[in-house]
């Protein structure tokens, strides 16, 4: 008996020439390709705003689904309508999110699903009562998540019960053999792997079935999919819903799941050292003939928030909203799709490297803002929830906020109108797919990506640097002469004080912010060094003063480090001049950004004549495609020389074109 599920989804407002690449590749052969089998009975889940999407501009590929399900070959599975990870949301937003896709589940299919499709497997027991209320009876999670919990492999079929607080719901185990075997294997060899299980149960993505690369040609061009459906008729391979199973069949028993998601997530949540040390003793009890998948557990979904300080910000300021929401249909939809999963982690999928998911993702949360703010607002809190309180200043055309935690430093500008955050950059981290091969071993005819070796090649290797602080703006360095573009570039500077990731004292008033470090210059010793920064904030940007003391008596160089993010590098001109590789000039006051996306201008004014230096901000990270180079926006730095005593006042706001 095979229970056979489908998930599909996109990004929340992604490119359309990413929907048009996935319909035309693997939405619409595959959905008219089984519509030719009538006895093939599966179960579907589509993320609500996907579901829109084939509705309103791929009516054909809405009108086979329509016909499945109409026909009842198809089970269509609930979720939450912008594919959140539901532990990662509050409570009331697992309701409202779920009860948005039953409806419109009822109105356009005039089914109640009674099964749930969980975001990326994410799995902690507090998500069962909102499940339960939202009047679902089972969902699928990975058999590893029962590996996790102690079974054997040959207690990994059919499905059991877990519970919290006296409330129980239904579990299945996907399969991990059967998401390797299709569509890469052999039909034949796919079959006789579903007929070796008593109940085979997959439910994987869809898009594996002609957009992950090589399977267009493979599970179309050259029939696999065709001949796979042939096979499970001629071999008598029954197919049966979810429903019909979980109303027809007892559970296993009961079973207490961890908090956990699919094994290769848990590998992708680890910090680098992490991953590179669980490779190395897999290996070693590998040989010895251990089991390591059993032995050796990986990280946490939740990690994410700490492995990326990016996506915490994200997170938390997603949190902020859903307390203090307004209860209106527009506030809803943007704090809803302010949740969609994507761009909040990163694994072999672009994620939270990829700048058009982070743009939407503040576009989100600024409508949120606008809706929110008629009038100008000072918060102080800890909104990041790490212990240290940040600033969020409101004024009539931008929203910006500073981080205690991180050097006083500004680590969000929120233009109003463009609904544009020109500090949603992303910092260079060291991955461990850049050092090591992730590719797993596998025995199909064709790869997946998990088994497919990519490699870096010069020109990814020639920009392969990293951070060792995070690329906010307003990031203060005690450097020398060293202090280069190159340097720059490859985050090699000498630094001198302990001011660009440590944290300052803040106090604040609605006219004046301020933040303070009695820190040090270590140079043959330490330096007494205090630093105090002063924001002063206005309708569209800020002034600031910037003071600095030290007992050291030579002449360094401070550098004043920004981290600007910007649509496209191809619309943008520094100082009139168009922006390509870099830019470095001396004695100057001011620099001028003119932003063609957003069509604003960024002005930076400085009390004191300084040398710039801006460059490209480059990340390589991976995708399913491979490896990809991207640019996350401009890093600028603002050079000025002193001895002991430094006093800079300036501006930096934004203008309309």
């Amino acid at each position: 008996m095979l229970l056979f599920g489908l998930h599909m989804h996109q990004p929340v407002d992604n490119f359309d020439k990413a929907i048009d690449e996935a319909c035309k590749l693997c939405y619409y052969p595959f959905f008219k390709t089984v519509s030719k089998f009538d006895s093939f009975k599966f179960s579907l889940h589509c993320s609500g705003w996907l579901l829109s999407k084939l509705k309103n501009d791929y009516t054909e590929i809405y009108y086979l689904i329509s016909e499945l399900i109409d026909s009842g070959r198809v089970e269509i599975f609930s979720g939450g309508f912008y594919e959140p990870v539901l532990p990662s949301i509050p409570s009331k937003d697992r309701i409202g999110q779920i009860k948005r896709m039953n409806e419109f589940i009822l109105k356009e299919f005039s089914r109640r699903p009674k099964g749930l499709w969980l975001a990326e497997r994410v799995w902690d027991n507090c998500i069962i009562p909102e499940i339960k209320k939202s009047k679902i009876d089972y969902i699928t999670v990975d058999d590893y998540h029962f590996i996790m919990a102690g079974l054997k492999d040959e207690q990994l079929e059919g499905y059991y019960l877990t519970e919290f607080d006296g409330e129980t719901l239904g579990v299945f185990p996907i399969s991990r053999q059967l998401r390797y075997a299709l569509p890469f294997f052999e039909a034949k060899e796919a079959i006789d792997l579903i007929k070796s299980k008593d109940v085979a149960v997959v439910y994987d993505d869809l898009e594996k079935f002609g957009l992950w690369p090589e399977t267009y040609q493979w599970v179309y061009e050259k029939g696999w999919l065709e001949e796979f459906l042939a096979l499970l008729d001629e071999q008598k391979v029954e197919t049966t819903h979810f429903y019909e199973f979980f109303e027809s069949q007892r559970p296993k028993g009961l079973i207490y799941l961890p908090n956990v998601s699919y094994a290769e997530m848990g590998q992708w949540s680890m910090f680098y050292d992490d991953v590179l040390t669980s490779k190395a003793a897999k290996t070693v009890l590998v040989e010895a003939g251990f089991d390591s998948e059993r032995l050796i557990k990986s990280g946490l979904w939740k990690n994410f928030f700490v492995k990326y300080e990016e996506s915490n910000r994200l997170h938390k300021r997603m949190l902020e909203l859903s307390k203090h929401r307004l209860y209106s249909r527009v506030y809803l939809d943007n704090l809803y799709r302010l949740q969609t999963n994507d761009v909040f982690w990163h694994g072999i999928f672009g994620g939270l490297y990829l700048p058009n998911l982070r743009d939407n993702a503040y576009r989100y949360l600024i409508n949120c803002e606008n809706l929110r703010y008629s009038k100008d607002a000072l918060e102080i809190a800890d909104v990041n929830l790490d212990g240290y309180d940040e600033v969020k200043c409101v004024k009539r055309d931008i929203i910006f906020r500073f981080d205690s935690r991180f050097g006083g430093q500004l680590i969000e500008f929120d233009d109003r109108k463009s609904q544009f955050n020109f500090q949603n950059v992303i910092t260079r981290r060291k991955e461990a797919y850049h050092v090591v091969s992730q590719a797993e071993e596998h025995e199909g005819a064709i790869d997946t990506i998990h088994s497919k070796e990519d490699k870096l090649d010069k020109n990814l290797k020639d920009v392969l640097f990293y951070d060792w602080y995070v690329k906010n703006s307003f990031v203060d360095h005690i450097t020398d002469e060293g202090f280069s573009f190159d340097s720059l570039f490859k985050c090699s500077f000498k630094e001198y004080a302990d001011f660009a990731n440590q944290p300052f004292e803040l106090s604040a008033t609605p006219d004046a912010i301020v933040f303070k470090r009695d820190g040090g210059i270590y140079d043959n010793g330490k330096f007494n060094t205090k630093l105090a920064k002063t924001y002063y904030p206005k309708e569209n940007g800020f002034g600031f003063k910037i003071e600095l003391k030290t007992e050291a008596k030579k002449r360094y160089i401070y550098a004043l480090e920004l981290n600007l993010h910007f649509a496209s590098l191809e619309r943008i001109k520094l100082n009139s001049q168009m922006f390509k590789d870099g830019f470095s000039e001396k004695l100057l006051k001011a620099f001028v950004v003119e932003d063609g996306f957003t069509k604003k201008i960024l002005r930076f004014n400085l009390s004191e004549f300084f040398k710039l230096i801006a460059l490209p901000l480059y990340t390589v990270s991976k995708s399913e495609k491979g490896f990809d180079l991207t640019v996350q926006g401009v890093t600028f730095a603002v050079l000025v020389d002193f001895v002991q005593n430094l006093k800079l006042t300036g501006e930096f706001r934004v203008e309309n074109v």
